[in-house]
């Protein structure tokens, strides 16, 4: 990818990318659920028509399958945890369900593009397939662009396309969805996907996200739920004799005053971690009978005015001060900031990068608390933010072989097909260390860039046991965190804002900067939402309250 700490916008949402480190990095998929938590923006919503929630003969039967019992269960959809890799694979397929066919597969990639004749790591997944995907690979950069052109024409559309959720062109929903791709609810609705169990075995969730007018079309990408923490370094943090005691707000600003002298500063810019101890919605929510959005909140004004004290404080790192937010993870891993808000992949990512030159790393996010004591509300993040269509067709038997090659895709941590789909092939694209786990080769490189995943991917699993202490640590904290998950008011529902009010949110990204940083006010918040409204907001508001009646 063309970094591991790139993003990309998603409607109100920052959507992380993460890497790709096969088997070892189970359930480390391309990219994590977005935090609705870290909520910017409006622009570029999600696209899809509104309506009702779909129904149980829509939505495919969850059939869980665990080939491999977790260490650390998943607990209100949290990730599950594995502590060791196992000794012995399941082939979920026990036959390759292809009939020899050839499809062409469109997908993004943010790293290099690698060879498509030749590459044995393409033979290895094609021969448990039985079928043969050609991919046509797009830089994730600019692949919005591509797709919107490709699906623009409706000429040579290829057999099957990835669509991430920031890249959905406009009359998606209403146009494209219904007469470029294929209806899948007569093949995998309700109790049809158990002749699919590896695409049984994904969340009831993720697939509410793929269904458009009613109707079941996409094939989900699924996230993680439980996405943003605020991490400390805790080596530092023990090599000053600091045990953090954080349950509140204050709490949080005295420790990051209290970690701020000579040239090290206590925090980076949190103020994601304001709209999260301070329970900020990602979008709307209901007082009363009445729709609030985020920005009317008392909880969006607690947070700004949060965050104005922090940096009034002098903790935040200057750099931070002065919105050089592309190097707070570089600040942070250094020493020169102890406390910054993340996606929760960047975690294990800050141990691959730093563990090699400094043994005694470790980053720690604090548990969950609310900025005034009380219990903590965490907002649910996205159940999938990629999904992918089959091209429409008329041959049944065409469809049918695809979802069946979809099943094989799909199979989770412990079966053979994720470990090929992950790994590649012992002794091409990876060796065993001393310690039992695939190390890559230079092959895996070049030939192994992430491709299949963005077709279908399967529930994710925290496998990361090249850390040591990781999964443990990591799937606690998780444990703890859902505890406290809250479902938005709108959650896994597609929906699309009308055009004319895509832009009317844009204003509060530059107020977020302003009144955290002193040059603006609570004053010039209240003067921003009468605008907001003036332009479209409360004609938003009507609309949605239009889905909320459909549901």
């Amino acid at each position: 990818m063309k970094t591991t700490t790139s993003t990309a916008r998603l409607g109100d949402v920052e959507v992380r990318r993460r890497s790709f480190l096969g088997l070892v990095a189970a359930g480390a998929a391309v990219v994590g659920v977005p935090s609705l938590l870290t909520a910017c923006s409006t622009d570029a919503p999600p696209a899809a028509a509104p309506g009702a929630t779909p129904s149980a003969d829509v939505l495919p039967k969850y059939v869980p399958v665990d080939y491999v019992a977790p260490d650390y269960p998943s607990v209100n959809g949290s990730t599950p945890g594995y502590e060791t890799l196992p000794a012995e694979l399941v082939q979920s397929v026990p036959e390759p369900p292809g009939a020899g066919s050839s499809f062409t597969a469109m997908t993004p990639l943010w790293g290099t593009i690698p060879p498509t004749k030749g590459n044995q790591y393409y033979e290895a997944v094609n021969g448990l397939l039985g079928s043969t995907i050609a991919f046509q690979i797009t830089d994730g950069n600019v692949y919005g662009d591509k797709l919107a052109t490709v699906l623009a024409s409706a000429k040579d559309v290829p057999d099957w396309v990835s669509v991430p959720s920031w890249n959905i062109p406009p009359r998606f929903g209403s146009e494209i969805v219904p007469n470029l791709f294929q209806d899948l609810t007569d093949f995998l609705g309700g109790d049809k996907v158990e002749q699919y169990p590896n695409l049984a075995n994904i969340p009831t969730d993720a697939w509410k996200f793929c269904v458009f007018n009613g109707r079941l079309y996409g094939l989900p990408f699924p996230g993680e739920i439980i996405t943003d923490a605020i991490f400390y370094r805790k080596d530092v943090l023990d090599e000053l004799g600091i045990t953090p005691s954080v349950s509140n707000g204050q709490d949080l600003l005295d420790l990051a005053k209290e970690l701020t002298g000579g040239n090290r500063w206590g925090a980076e810019d949190l103020w994601n971690t304001a709209a999260i101890i301070h329970g900020v919605p990602p979008r709307w929510i209901l007082e009363g009978d009445r729709l609030v959005h985020r920005v009317e909140t008392e909880q969006y004004r607690a947070a700004l005015a949060w965050n104005a004290e922090l940096f009034a404080s002098g903790a935040v790192h200057p750099d931070a001060v002065a919105d050089q937010a592309g190097e707070a993870k570089t600040r942070f891993q250094s020493g020169q900031s102890l406390i910054m808000n993340d996606g929760l992949g960047g975690w294990h990512e800050a141990l691959r990068d730093n563990l090699a030159s400094n043994p005694a790393f470790w980053q720690q996010p604090l548990d969950p608390f609310a900025a005034d004591g009380g219990t903590p509300v965490l907002w649910k993040g996205n159940p999938a933010n990629i999904f992918s269509f089959l091209k429409k067709s008329d041959d049944e038997a065409r469809i049918t072989e695809l979802l069946a090659i979809a099943n094989v895709l799909a199979a989770p941590f412990g079966t053979t097909e994720f470990d090929v789909i992950n790994n590649g092939v012992e002794g091409v694209h990876y060796e065993r260390g001393a310690d039992g786990l695939p190390v890559p080769t230079p092959l895996a490189a070049t030939e192994m860039q992430p491709t299949y995943m963005f077709l279908v991917d399967p529930p994710i699993a925290n496998a990361r046991v090249q850390y040591p202490g990781y999964v443990k640590a990591s799937s606690e904290w998780q444990t703890k965190a859902a505890e406290f998950i809250t479902e938005p008011l709108f959650y896994a529902q597609q929906i699309v804002e009308p055009v004319q009010y895509a832009s009317i949110g844009q204003p509060f990204v530059d107020l977020e900067k302003d009144i955290s940083r002193g040059r603006k006010s609570l004053d010039d918040l209240d003067a921003a939402v009468d605008t907001w409204r003036a332009s479209g907001g409360e004609e938003l508001r009507t609309f949605y309250q239009e889905i909320l009646d459909a549901r």
